[in-house]
């Protein structure tokens, strides 16, 4: 994986030894506003973060990216993830403590992981998942020219009841 550049941030490959940092970012109550709970311990994380550092998932299908999204004073702020399988389909990710919400942070370092997913990992359609009530993930999505999935594609990648999915093509920004 490639350390990448997005406008004043750093996207760093996550590796298992930056699970007590990101234990501390992770550890933010208003992250969990809309689902999903923190990890319980930093050897819980630990643990995680060894497991993706193999970057494929057990069947060979999907390469599994993880950066942390570093400020420009090294401070983690969040991370971004995505799924690429090898059929050219990726699912994206991406979660920033709420210190740094509104900034353009995220969008800046989704951004720089869309480039790298089309012209590294041959990705060439994205797809997102949240929570209906998640206002704050639907505008990044919108920004990043993200539009609302078919309905058909709702079953086909596993939304649940009160999720949207949301698509758009990798393109370089």
């Amino acid at each position: 994986m490639n350390v990448l550049s997005a406008d004043g941030l750093v996207l760093e490959p996550q590796r298992e030894e930056h699970a007590l940092e990101m234990f501390t970012v992770l550890g933010d109550p208003a992250i969990y506003e809309f689902e999903n709970e923190p990890p319980p311990s930093v050897e819980w994380l630990r643990n995680r973060y060894r497991l993706l550092e193999s970057r494929r998932s057990p069947d060979g299908a999907e390469h599994w990216l993880n950066w942390i999204v570093r400020l420009p004073d090294s401070r983690a702020a969040g991370y971004v993830q995505a799924s690429a399988r090898t059929d050219g389909h990726c699912h994206i990710a991406y979660v920033l403590g709420s210190a740094y919400w509104g900034q353009g942070l995220a969008r800046r370092a989704v951004e720089a992981m869309i480039g790298e997913l089309a012209s590294t990992y041959g990705a060439h359609t994205l797809w997102a998942v949240f929570k209906e009530q998640n206002e704050r993930s639907r505008r990044l999505l919108d920004r990043l020219g993200f539009e609302p999935g078919a309905a058909e594609s709702q079953e086909e990648h596993g939304v649940e009841p009160g999720e949207c999915i949301m698509t758009r093509a990798a393109v370089e920004p």
